[in-house]
Protein backbone atom coordinates (compact mmCIF):
# COMPACT_ATOMS: atom_id res chain seq x y z
CA UNK A 1 0.00 0.00 0.00
CA UNK A 2 1.66 3.27 -0.90
CA UNK A 3 2.82 5.80 1.59
CA UNK A 4 0.92 9.25 2.20
CA UNK A 5 2.54 12.10 1.41
CA UNK A 6 3.46 14.44 4.28
CA UNK A 7 4.87 18.24 2.72
CA UNK A 8 7.37 20.04 5.18
CA UNK A 9 7.64 23.39 4.76
CA UNK A 10 11.45 25.24 6.47
CA UNK A 11 13.37 27.56 5.91
CA UNK A 12 16.00 26.08 8.50
CA UNK A 13 17.77 22.77 6.86
CA UNK A 14 18.87 21.05 10.00
CA UNK A 15 15.02 21.10 10.89
CA UNK A 16 13.50 19.47 7.47
CA UNK A 17 16.37 16.70 8.06
CA UNK A 18 14.81 16.14 11.74
CA UNK A 19 11.08 15.98 10.47
CA UNK A 20 11.65 13.35 7.57
CA UNK A 21 13.86 11.41 10.21
CA UNK A 22 10.61 11.02 12.42
CA UNK A 23 8.13 10.81 9.55
CA UNK A 24 9.91 8.37 6.81
CA UNK A 25 9.06 5.49 8.42
CA UNK A 26 5.19 5.85 8.11
CA UNK A 27 5.06 8.49 5.27
CA UNK A 28 6.59 9.31 2.37
CA UNK A 29 7.87 12.85 2.82
CA UNK A 30 8.98 15.60 1.01
CA UNK A 31 10.50 18.99 1.74
CA UNK A 32 10.41 22.76 0.80
CA UNK A 33 13.02 25.40 1.88
CA UNK A 34 10.47 28.53 0.65
CA UNK A 35 6.93 29.30 0.76
CA UNK A 36 6.66 29.51 -3.28
CA UNK A 37 8.55 26.33 -3.30
CA UNK A 38 6.11 24.57 -1.08
CA UNK A 39 2.95 26.02 -3.76
CA UNK A 40 4.93 24.57 -6.55
CA UNK A 41 5.05 21.49 -5.36
CA UNK A 42 1.40 21.12 -3.65
CA UNK A 43 0.35 21.52 -7.32
CA UNK A 44 1.46 18.76 -8.84
CA UNK A 45 1.74 16.36 -5.63
CA UNK A 46 -1.25 14.55 -4.14
CA UNK A 47 -0.70 15.57 -0.83
CA UNK A 48 -2.40 13.92 2.11
CA UNK A 49 -0.74 16.93 4.88
CA UNK A 50 1.52 19.82 5.17
CA UNK A 51 3.81 20.78 8.27
CA UNK A 52 3.83 24.38 7.82
CA UNK A 53 6.79 26.62 9.38
CA UNK A 54 4.96 30.15 9.89
CA UNK A 55 8.10 32.11 10.29
CA UNK A 56 9.94 32.15 6.64
CA UNK A 57 11.32 34.61 4.60
CA UNK A 58 9.49 36.19 1.53
CA UNK A 59 6.69 34.57 2.30
CA UNK A 60 5.82 33.21 5.55
CA UNK A 61 3.49 30.20 6.48
CA UNK A 62 0.52 32.80 6.67
CA UNK A 63 0.26 33.61 3.18
CA UNK A 64 1.37 30.16 2.25
CA UNK A 65 -1.92 28.75 4.34
CA UNK A 66 -4.27 31.12 2.62
CA UNK A 67 -2.84 30.19 -0.80
CA UNK A 68 -3.06 26.24 0.16
CA UNK A 69 -6.45 26.73 0.93
CA UNK A 70 -7.26 28.57 -1.72
CA UNK A 71 -6.06 25.66 -4.32
CA UNK A 72 -7.64 22.63 -1.90
CA UNK A 73 -9.66 23.16 1.05
CA UNK A 74 -9.88 20.13 1.98
CA UNK A 75 -5.90 19.57 2.51
CA UNK A 76 -5.12 19.46 6.29
CA UNK A 77 -2.04 21.98 7.05
CA UNK A 78 -0.36 22.25 10.87
CA UNK A 79 1.33 25.36 11.94
CA UNK A 80 4.85 24.94 13.25
CA UNK A 81 5.70 28.53 15.34
CA UNK A 82 7.86 29.21 18.14
CA UNK A 83 5.98 30.20 21.26
CA UNK A 84 6.85 34.12 21.30
CA UNK A 85 3.76 33.76 18.20
CA UNK A 86 1.37 31.91 19.60
CA UNK A 87 -1.32 35.03 18.41
CA UNK A 88 0.22 33.74 14.38
CA UNK A 89 -0.90 30.89 15.24
CA UNK A 90 -4.23 31.77 16.57
CA UNK A 91 -4.51 33.20 13.11
CA UNK A 92 -3.76 30.64 11.17
CA UNK A 93 -6.38 28.21 12.78
CA UNK A 94 -8.80 30.73 12.10
CA UNK A 95 -8.07 30.48 8.24
CA UNK A 96 -8.26 26.92 8.14
CA UNK A 97 -5.24 25.45 9.88
CA UNK A 98 -5.81 21.89 11.63
CA UNK A 99 -3.84 22.72 14.49
CA UNK A 100 -0.65 24.29 15.27
CA UNK A 101 2.55 23.23 17.71
CA UNK A 102 5.48 24.72 19.53
CA UNK A 103 9.18 24.74 19.17
CA UNK A 104 10.61 22.56 20.35
CA UNK A 105 7.88 20.15 19.83
CA UNK A 106 7.58 16.48 21.59
CA UNK A 107 7.97 13.45 18.84
CA UNK A 108 4.65 11.79 20.10
CA UNK A 109 2.84 15.20 20.59
CA UNK A 110 3.59 15.53 16.80
CA UNK A 111 2.91 12.20 15.71
CA UNK A 112 -0.58 12.14 17.60
CA UNK A 113 -1.20 15.33 15.72
CA UNK A 114 -0.46 14.48 12.98
CA UNK A 115 -2.61 10.84 13.11
CA UNK A 116 -5.80 12.99 13.97
CA UNK A 117 -5.40 15.37 10.84
CA UNK A 118 -4.65 11.93 8.66
CA UNK A 119 -8.17 10.91 10.16
CA UNK A 120 -10.02 13.90 9.59
CA UNK A 121 -8.55 13.78 6.23
CA UNK A 122 -9.91 9.86 5.54
CA UNK A 123 -13.72 11.19 6.91
CA UNK A 124 -14.20 13.79 4.93
CA UNK A 125 -12.72 12.04 1.81
CA UNK A 126 -14.91 8.88 2.91
CA UNK A 127 -18.10 11.68 3.10
CA UNK A 128 -17.10 13.03 0.43
CA UNK A 129 -17.20 9.88 -1.78
CA UNK A 130 -20.61 8.75 -0.48
CA UNK A 131 -21.99 12.13 -0.68
CA UNK A 132 -21.40 11.57 -4.61
CA UNK A 133 -23.02 8.58 -4.37
CA UNK A 134 -25.66 9.18 -2.51
CA UNK A 135 -25.93 12.30 -5.49
CA UNK A 136 -26.54 9.86 -8.11
CA UNK A 137 -29.39 7.40 -5.74
CA UNK A 138 -30.95 10.98 -5.37
CA UNK A 139 -30.46 13.13 -7.91
CA UNK A 140 -33.86 13.09 -9.27
CA UNK A 141 -35.69 15.84 -6.16
CA UNK A 142 -35.20 13.32 -3.67
CA UNK A 143 -36.74 10.43 -4.69
CA UNK A 144 -34.74 7.34 -4.37
CA UNK A 145 -34.70 3.94 -6.58
CA UNK A 146 -33.48 2.61 -9.72
CA UNK A 147 -36.25 0.08 -10.39
CA UNK A 148 -37.90 0.24 -13.55
CA UNK A 149 -41.00 1.39 -11.36
CA UNK A 150 -38.88 4.25 -10.14
CA UNK A 151 -37.74 5.20 -13.49
CA UNK A 152 -41.14 5.47 -15.07
CA UNK A 153 -42.63 7.37 -12.45
CA UNK A 154 -39.59 9.68 -13.16
CA UNK A 155 -40.37 9.85 -16.58
CA UNK A 156 -44.45 10.65 -15.07
CA UNK A 157 -43.29 12.91 -13.34
CA UNK A 158 -41.03 14.90 -16.08
CA UNK A 159 -44.51 14.76 -18.21
CA UNK A 160 -47.18 16.38 -15.39
CA UNK A 161 -44.72 18.49 -14.31
CA UNK A 162 -45.17 21.43 -16.75
CA UNK A 163 -48.70 21.66 -16.49
CA UNK A 164 -51.11 22.77 -14.74
CA UNK A 165 -53.68 19.73 -14.47
CA UNK A 166 -54.74 18.04 -11.01
CA UNK A 167 -53.02 15.28 -10.11
CA UNK A 168 -54.28 12.78 -7.97
CA UNK A 169 -51.00 10.53 -6.36
CA UNK A 170 -52.21 6.92 -5.14
CA UNK A 171 -49.88 4.77 -2.63
CA UNK A 172 -49.86 2.99 0.44
CA UNK A 173 -49.10 4.87 3.72
CA UNK A 174 -45.07 5.55 3.92
CA UNK A 175 -44.42 5.17 0.06
CA UNK A 176 -43.52 9.02 -0.30
CA UNK A 177 -46.66 10.52 -2.12
CA UNK A 178 -45.35 13.82 -0.36
CA UNK A 179 -41.98 13.34 -2.00
CA UNK A 180 -43.35 12.87 -5.10
CA UNK A 181 -45.90 15.95 -4.97
CA UNK A 182 -42.44 18.13 -4.03
CA UNK A 183 -40.93 16.91 -6.99
CA UNK A 184 -44.18 17.60 -9.21
CA UNK A 185 -43.61 21.25 -7.59
CA UNK A 186 -39.58 21.90 -7.92
CA UNK A 187 -39.89 20.27 -11.96
CA UNK A 188 -42.76 23.01 -12.72
CA UNK A 189 -43.24 26.66 -13.15
CA UNK A 190 -44.75 27.40 -10.13
CA UNK A 191 -41.35 26.46 -8.61
CA UNK A 192 -40.41 29.91 -6.98
CA UNK A 193 -43.76 29.68 -5.28
CA UNK A 194 -44.99 28.79 -2.36
CA UNK A 195 -45.73 24.49 -1.67
CA UNK A 196 -48.40 23.77 1.51
CA UNK A 197 -48.82 20.72 2.08
CA UNK A 198 -51.96 20.23 4.53
CA UNK A 199 -52.80 16.41 6.27
CA UNK A 200 -56.71 16.63 5.70
CA UNK A 201 -56.28 13.28 8.39
CA UNK A 202 -55.62 15.63 11.08
CA UNK A 203 -57.81 18.92 11.00
CA UNK A 204 -60.71 18.35 12.97
CA UNK A 205 -63.89 18.25 10.69
CA UNK A 206 -65.35 21.51 12.31
CA UNK A 207 -62.25 23.63 11.28
CA UNK A 208 -61.67 22.26 7.95
CA UNK A 209 -63.10 25.37 5.93
CA UNK A 210 -61.00 27.58 8.22
CA UNK A 211 -58.06 25.59 7.52
CA UNK A 212 -58.62 25.96 3.23
CA UNK A 213 -60.04 28.87 2.88
CA UNK A 214 -59.40 31.03 5.98
CA UNK A 215 -61.68 33.27 8.07
CA UNK A 216 -62.31 36.59 9.11
CA UNK A 217 -62.05 38.88 11.76
CA UNK A 218 -65.26 37.54 14.30
CA UNK A 219 -66.47 34.82 11.95
CA UNK A 220 -67.00 32.75 14.95
CA UNK A 221 -65.99 32.30 18.73
CA UNK A 222 -62.15 32.62 18.66
CA UNK A 223 -61.82 34.40 14.97
CA UNK A 224 -59.83 37.58 16.54
CA UNK A 225 -58.25 38.38 13.54
CA UNK A 226 -58.46 37.28 9.80
CA UNK A 227 -56.75 34.26 8.82
CA UNK A 228 -55.37 33.26 5.16
CA UNK A 229 -56.47 29.82 4.18
CA UNK A 230 -53.98 27.40 2.57
CA UNK A 231 -55.24 28.13 -0.53
CA UNK A 232 -54.01 31.23 -0.29
CA UNK A 233 -51.20 30.70 1.44
CA UNK A 234 -50.47 28.76 -1.68
CA UNK A 235 -51.58 31.25 -4.29
CA UNK A 236 -49.51 30.78 -7.47
CA UNK A 237 -47.75 27.66 -6.21
CA UNK A 238 -49.02 24.33 -4.92
CA UNK A 239 -51.70 23.14 -2.73
CA UNK A 240 -50.85 19.21 -1.45
CA UNK A 241 -54.23 17.35 -0.09
CA UNK A 242 -52.73 14.16 1.69
CA UNK A 243 -55.47 11.98 2.87
CA UNK A 244 -57.82 13.67 0.60
CA UNK A 245 -60.24 10.30 1.62
CA UNK A 246 -60.97 12.06 5.04
CA UNK A 247 -62.56 15.26 4.04
CA UNK A 248 -65.62 15.91 4.93
CA UNK A 249 -68.40 15.50 2.59
CA UNK A 250 -69.66 19.07 3.22
CA UNK A 251 -65.97 19.74 2.62
CA UNK A 252 -65.88 18.07 -1.12
CA UNK A 253 -68.89 19.84 -2.44
CA UNK A 254 -66.87 23.13 -1.47
CA UNK A 255 -63.67 21.92 -2.21
CA UNK A 256 -65.39 20.72 -5.71
CA UNK A 257 -66.98 25.12 -6.11
CA UNK A 258 -63.27 25.83 -5.46
CA UNK A 259 -61.48 23.94 -8.25
CA UNK A 260 -64.35 24.73 -11.04
CA UNK A 261 -64.43 28.40 -10.05
CA UNK A 262 -60.46 29.30 -9.17
CA UNK A 263 -61.94 31.42 -6.26
CA UNK A 264 -62.54 30.95 -2.55
CA UNK A 265 -64.53 32.92 0.25
CA UNK A 266 -62.99 33.36 3.78
CA UNK A 267 -65.61 32.08 6.53
CA UNK A 268 -67.93 35.11 7.50
CA UNK A 269 -66.70 36.62 4.54
CA UNK A 270 -68.19 37.99 1.30
CA UNK A 271 -66.05 38.68 -1.08
CA UNK A 272 -64.63 36.31 -3.69
CA UNK A 273 -60.82 35.89 -3.52
CA UNK A 274 -59.26 34.46 -7.03
CA UNK A 275 -56.67 32.21 -6.57
CA UNK A 276 -54.08 30.57 -8.85
CA UNK A 277 -53.12 27.25 -7.43
CA UNK A 278 -51.99 23.91 -9.08
CA UNK A 279 -54.28 21.01 -6.65
CA UNK A 280 -52.17 17.85 -6.12
CA UNK A 281 -54.08 15.46 -3.76
CA UNK A 282 -53.26 12.01 -2.32
CA UNK A 283 -54.56 9.20 -1.18
CA UNK A 284 -53.76 5.35 0.34
CA UNK A 285 -58.03 4.84 0.29
CA UNK A 286 -59.84 2.64 -2.43
CA UNK A 287 -61.80 5.55 -4.00
CA UNK A 288 -64.11 3.68 -6.34
CA UNK A 289 -65.14 1.87 -3.08
CA UNK A 290 -65.83 4.94 -0.99
CA UNK A 291 -67.90 6.41 -4.00
CA UNK A 292 -70.00 3.15 -4.35
CA UNK A 293 -70.39 3.58 -0.79
CA UNK A 294 -71.61 6.84 -0.43
CA UNK A 295 -68.50 8.56 1.42
CA UNK A 296 -66.69 10.23 -1.58
CA UNK A 297 -68.20 12.92 -4.70
CA UNK A 298 -67.71 10.60 -7.87
CA UNK A 299 -67.40 14.36 -9.57
CA UNK A 300 -64.92 15.57 -7.48
CA UNK A 301 -62.85 12.21 -7.66
CA UNK A 302 -63.18 13.12 -11.49
CA UNK A 303 -61.81 16.56 -11.40
CA UNK A 304 -58.65 15.35 -8.82
CA UNK A 305 -57.79 12.10 -10.69
CA UNK A 306 -57.16 14.54 -14.14
CA UNK A 307 -53.54 12.26 -13.72
CA UNK A 308 -53.36 9.75 -12.06
CA UNK A 309 -49.76 8.65 -10.26
CA UNK A 310 -49.45 5.41 -8.36
CA UNK A 311 -46.82 4.86 -6.21
CA UNK A 312 -45.05 1.27 -5.97
CA UNK A 313 -44.72 -0.24 -2.69
CA UNK A 314 -41.74 -0.79 -1.30
CA UNK A 315 -42.24 -4.96 -1.12
CA UNK A 316 -42.88 -4.93 -4.90
CA UNK A 317 -39.61 -3.01 -5.30
CA UNK A 318 -37.38 -4.45 -2.78
CA UNK A 319 -33.85 -4.26 -4.90
CA UNK A 320 -33.93 -0.81 -3.97
CA UNK A 321 -33.85 -1.14 0.05
CA UNK A 322 -30.00 -1.48 -0.09
CA UNK A 323 -29.99 2.48 -1.65
CA UNK A 324 -32.48 3.47 0.62
CA UNK A 325 -30.57 1.93 3.85
CA UNK A 326 -27.02 3.63 2.63
CA UNK A 327 -29.58 6.88 2.24
CA UNK A 328 -30.38 6.89 5.98
CA UNK A 329 -27.51 5.60 7.43
CA UNK A 330 -25.68 8.74 6.26
CA UNK A 331 -28.74 10.80 7.50
CA UNK A 332 -28.49 8.89 10.53
CA UNK A 333 -25.20 9.25 11.18
CA UNK A 334 -25.02 13.00 10.65
CA UNK A 335 -28.14 13.94 13.26
CA UNK A 336 -27.06 11.50 15.89
CA UNK A 337 -22.80 11.58 15.56
CA UNK A 338 -22.37 7.87 14.98
CA UNK A 339 -20.10 5.92 12.87
CA UNK A 340 -22.00 3.08 11.21
CA UNK A 341 -20.62 2.19 8.05
CA UNK A 342 -23.35 -0.61 7.00
CA UNK A 343 -25.10 -3.90 7.63
CA UNK A 344 -23.72 -7.69 7.35
CA UNK A 345 -25.42 -9.50 4.47
CA UNK A 346 -27.67 -11.38 7.06
CA UNK A 347 -29.06 -8.12 8.23
CA UNK A 348 -29.22 -7.11 4.80
CA UNK A 349 -31.52 -10.07 3.81
CA UNK A 350 -33.56 -9.75 6.44
CA UNK A 351 -34.75 -6.47 5.68
CA UNK A 352 -35.02 -7.95 2.24
CA UNK A 353 -37.60 -10.75 2.97
CA UNK A 354 -39.63 -8.47 5.19
CA UNK A 355 -42.42 -7.31 3.30
CA UNK A 356 -43.02 -3.75 4.75
CA UNK A 357 -46.37 -3.29 5.62
CA UNK A 358 -45.19 0.16 6.49
CA UNK A 359 -43.31 0.92 3.60
CA UNK A 360 -40.36 3.67 3.54
CA UNK A 361 -41.34 5.51 6.32
CA UNK A 362 -40.94 1.73 8.32
CA UNK A 363 -37.83 1.16 6.91
CA UNK A 364 -36.29 4.87 7.71
CA UNK A 365 -37.82 4.38 11.51
CA UNK A 366 -36.23 1.28 11.98
CA UNK A 367 -32.68 2.47 10.82
CA UNK A 368 -32.86 5.70 12.88
CA UNK A 369 -33.58 2.87 16.08
CA UNK A 370 -30.96 0.28 14.85
CA UNK A 371 -28.26 3.73 14.86
CA UNK A 372 -29.20 4.88 18.09
CA UNK A 373 -28.92 1.48 19.53
CA UNK A 374 -25.80 0.53 17.92
CA UNK A 375 -22.48 0.21 19.33
CA UNK A 376 -20.51 -0.77 16.35
CA UNK A 377 -20.04 0.06 12.72
CA UNK A 378 -21.70 -2.86 11.40
CA UNK A 379 -25.25 -3.67 11.74
CA UNK A 380 -25.68 -7.76 13.00
CA UNK A 381 -28.82 -9.64 12.00
CA UNK A 382 -30.23 -9.60 15.51
CA UNK A 383 -29.84 -5.97 15.85
CA UNK A 384 -32.55 -5.98 13.27
CA UNK A 385 -35.92 -6.05 15.42
CA UNK A 386 -38.29 -7.33 12.77
CA UNK A 387 -40.59 -10.52 13.71
CA UNK A 388 -39.30 -13.93 11.27
CA UNK A 389 -41.97 -13.93 8.24
CA UNK A 390 -43.95 -17.00 7.73
CA UNK A 391 -42.80 -18.12 3.89
CA UNK A 392 -46.04 -19.81 3.42
CA UNK A 393 -48.33 -17.38 3.92
CA UNK A 394 -49.55 -15.53 0.70
CA UNK A 395 -47.99 -11.77 1.13
CA UNK A 396 -51.78 -9.78 1.21
CA UNK A 397 -52.86 -12.37 3.93
CA UNK A 398 -49.67 -11.57 6.05
CA UNK A 399 -50.27 -7.68 6.02
CA UNK A 400 -54.04 -8.11 6.75
CA UNK A 401 -52.75 -10.08 9.95
CA UNK A 402 -50.35 -7.29 10.62
CA UNK A 403 -53.11 -4.42 10.29
CA UNK A 404 -55.92 -6.91 11.78
CA UNK A 405 -53.79 -6.88 14.94
CA UNK A 406 -52.33 -3.51 14.95
CA UNK A 407 -56.49 -2.04 15.26
CA UNK A 408 -57.33 -4.43 17.54
CA UNK A 409 -54.09 -3.56 20.35
CA UNK A 410 -55.31 0.18 19.29
CA UNK A 411 -58.74 -0.04 20.50
CA UNK A 412 -58.28 -2.00 23.24
CA UNK A 413 -55.69 0.33 24.71
CA UNK A 414 -58.43 2.96 24.17
CA UNK A 415 -61.03 0.84 25.65
CA UNK A 416 -63.41 0.49 22.75
CA UNK A 417 -63.60 4.03 21.94
CA UNK A 418 -62.80 4.31 18.06
CA UNK A 419 -62.54 7.95 17.32
CA UNK A 420 -59.66 7.88 20.20
CA UNK A 421 -58.26 5.10 18.01
CA UNK A 422 -58.30 6.56 15.04
CA UNK A 423 -56.44 9.67 16.53
CA UNK A 424 -54.01 7.23 17.98
CA UNK A 425 -53.45 5.64 14.75
CA UNK A 426 -53.74 9.16 13.01
CA UNK A 427 -55.93 8.78 10.22
CA UNK A 428 -60.04 9.26 10.51
CA UNK A 429 -62.65 7.96 12.22
CA UNK A 430 -64.53 7.04 8.80
CA UNK A 431 -61.36 5.57 7.21
CA UNK A 432 -61.00 3.13 10.44
CA UNK A 433 -64.53 2.33 10.47
CA UNK A 434 -64.11 1.24 7.04
CA UNK A 435 -61.34 -0.92 7.47
CA UNK A 436 -62.42 -2.44 10.49
CA UNK A 437 -65.58 -3.65 7.94
CA UNK A 438 -63.35 -4.35 5.18
CA UNK A 439 -61.17 -6.98 7.50
CA UNK A 440 -63.95 -8.14 9.34
CA UNK A 441 -62.53 -7.04 13.07
CA UNK A 442 -65.27 -7.82 15.74
CA UNK A 443 -65.99 -5.10 18.00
Amino acid sequence: MAKLIILVVDDERDMLETYESILRKNYKVITASSGQEALKISQVESLSLVLLDIRMPKMDGIEVLKKIKEQDPNLEVIMITASKDIASAVESMKLGAFDYITKPFDVKELKAIIEKALEKRSLVRENLYLRESLKDITAYYDLIGKTPQMKKLYETIDKVAPTDSTILIHGESGTGKELVARAIHKKSKRAHKPFIAVNCAAIPENLFESDLFGHERGSFTGALERKLGKFELADGGTLFLDEIGCMPPAMQAKLLRVLEGKAIERVGGEKVVPIDVRLISATNIDFKKEITEGNFRHDLYYRLNVIPVTLTPLRERNSDIPLFVEYFINKFNNILNKNVKGLAKEAMAKLLNYPWPGNVRELQNLIERVIVLSAGKTICEDEIPLSAQGGTKPLKESLDNFEIETIKKVIAENNGNISQAARSLKTARTTLLTRIKALGIQS
